[in-house]
């Protein structure tokens, strides 16, 4: 049975991002309708994973600690929107590390499709930058936008720009406007190969 898989970014996904990064569970602030929207995928069958960048760990800003437990009360609030995440895969360097696991290099992704078995060509891939939707690319994962977090503050024709450079990704308002693309794309797929059953 195909494990259906969706890697999601955190910072500007699923919580308000900071520039100066969340360093404590109180600075983690849910994005409106993003929780109810992994919760939704979750209930059509829908695993999530989170992928992020943390170099704030590398830079010393915050300690592994601190990372556990902000990501516990993010699937604390997730469970109480009712909806869980399966993992969080994190990078822990700094860009001058050069390691292979920091979006936009791929290795992140590599290492989620190793751990569930699945094809990264049918797994969707949720960012608010141009270097995640390249990582994405990079891994072969299916590249969406949203357009919160760091994309909030984008002009139609920055969002064009952006989606000119990888072209296959797709652009969202929000999580929920992903979530509703997908499950409607789903539908559709069921719909047409149910009929020809």
């Amino acid at each position: 049975m195909h494990v259906k898989l969706i890697i999601l970014g955190r910072d500007g996904i699923l919580n308000e991002y900071r520039e100066d990064h969340v360093k404590s569970p109180t600075e983690w602030l849910a994005i409106p309708g993003a929780l109810e929207a992994v919760a939704r995928l979750n209930h059509a069958g829908w695993h999530a994973v989170v992928a992020t960048n943390q170099a704030g760990i590398g830079r010393g800003l915050i300690d592994m600690a601190s990372i556990n437990a902000i990501h516990v009360h993010m699937n604390q609030q997730l469970l109480a929107a009712g909806g869980r995440l399966d993992a969080v895969f994190f990078c822990p360097h700094t860009p001058e590390e050069h390691c292979e696991c920091r979006k936009p290099l791929p290795g992140m992704m590599r290492d989620i499709a190793l751990r569930y078995g699945v094809d990264l060509a049918l797994v969707p891939m949720v960012s608010d930058t141009l270097r995640d939707l390249q990582a994405a690319e990079a891994a072969g994962c299916e590249p969406h936008l949203v357009l919160t977090g760091r994309a909030a503050g984008l002009a139609p024709a920055q969002v064009t720009q952006v989606l000119e450079q990888v072209p296959s990704a797709r652009a969202h308002a929000d999580l929920g406007a992903f979530a509703e693309h997908l499950l409607r794309r789903e539908h559709a797929d069921l719909s047409t190969h149910g009929s020809l059953a």
